[in-house]
């Protein structure tokens, strides 16, 4: 579960000299989730046609990366694994050399080819027995960003292990949102905001000036914020666990599984990235998530022009080495 709030003022006009911006909204479904597109311009027409421009976006890069879809290069590339490289379009190729390097950084506590995992862990209230170890180990067999083969001078994909696949849930509606920003700036748009059910990305200023300004949430009374941060052409993601999960022998299992044991992940409720990239900001707050605090703080304070903010489950809270609380007094 992600959330954000994001403090965006519902004022069409704010003054003489921004009596001609209007702010611009749209809630929209793609790539299965919730995208929330808000654009500054001059007037509502040239706002909405922005915003087709964005979800037409969207669109062609949930064609390309689906693994829901068997037309795209992501399933192309799945059922071949073990058979044959599969030759790609340069962007899907990039992504997933990003992807890799993401794994490397977080010693494989982030890895694209998790979309292999067997599933034995459910939280959907239907579990009544913990799955035995065997059945553990054998849900990840397949996992592991070592056996994703690149071909760099032929662009090509070679997945190593029969029954391997990999997909971009983990990181696909940030890269979406960071490809919408860069388009929109490039056709001139000066500010707006892309949330993709929390993999958000902003840029410009709100039409009176002021920075946009996102909340992030106390994980465990969601309905206040703890503290509140300018978002000044960047992004920012939150990887939460305030209602997923299991309970047996009094031991609590959270729904984020560490691709690399098969167990869940425990000792954290929230994670939040700040960084340039949404992309960056949604694979690492998985990461941190399944490395825990420790690891994690020692991770994202070697990776320059990135933050963090991590909430254990004590309610304590962890910040990386250049981050400054400003709480909310009313809270």
């Amino acid at each position: 579960m992600r959330k954000i709030i994001i403090a965006l003022f519902a004022l069409i006009s704010f003054s003489p000299l921004f009596s001609q911006t209007v702010i611009q909204r749209r809630a929209v479904k793609l790539m299965g989730s919730r995208f929330d597109l808000t654009i500054v311009a001059q007037d509502t027409a040239t706002a909405n046609s922005y915003i087709d421009d964005a979800i037409s976006e969207i669109t062609r890069i949930e064609r390309l990366i689906s693994s829901w879809n068997p037309k795209s290069q992501c399933s192309e590339i799945n059922r071949n694994a073990a058979i044959k490289p599969v030759k790609v379009d340069l962007e899907l190729f990039q992504l997933i050399q990003r992807a890799n390097e993401i794994s490397k950084i977080t010693n494989g506590a982030f890895d694209i080819s998790f979309a292999s995992v067997d599933k034995v862990w459910h939280f959907d209230g239907t579990m009544t027995q913990k799955p035995t170890e065997e059945e553990i180990a054998r849900s990840v067999s397949k996992i592991g960003y070592q056996n994703i083969i690149l071909d760099k001078e032929n662009q090509k994909v070679f997945l190593k292990l029969k029954g391997m696949k990999i997909g971009f849930g983990a990181l696909g509606k940030g890269y979406a949102a960071d490809k919408v920003r860069a388009m929109l700036k490039a056709k001139g748009v000066k500010a707006g905001v892309i949330n993709a059910s929390g993999d958000l990305t902003t840029w410009g200023k709100q039409p009176d000036g002021s920075d946009w300004t996102v909340g992030i949430t106390n994980p465990l009374n969601k309905n206040k914020v703890f503290s509140w941060f300018p978002v000044v052409d960047a992004a920012v993601a939150t990887s939460g666990n305030y209602e997923k999960f299991v309970v047996f022998n009094g031991v609590k299992f959270n729904h984020i599984i560490d691709p690399r044991t098969g167990y869940p992940s425990s000792g954290l409720v929230s994670v939040t990235i700040f960084a340039k990239s949404a992309e960056l900001c949604d694979a690492l707050a998985t990461s941190v998530f399944v490395t825990g605090s420790e690891t994690g703080l020692d991770i994202i304070n070697q990776i320059k022009g990135v933050e963090c903010i991590i909430v254990d489950d004590r309610n304590k809270i962890f910040t990386s080495n250049h981050i400054q609380l400003t709480s909310n007094s009313s809270e």
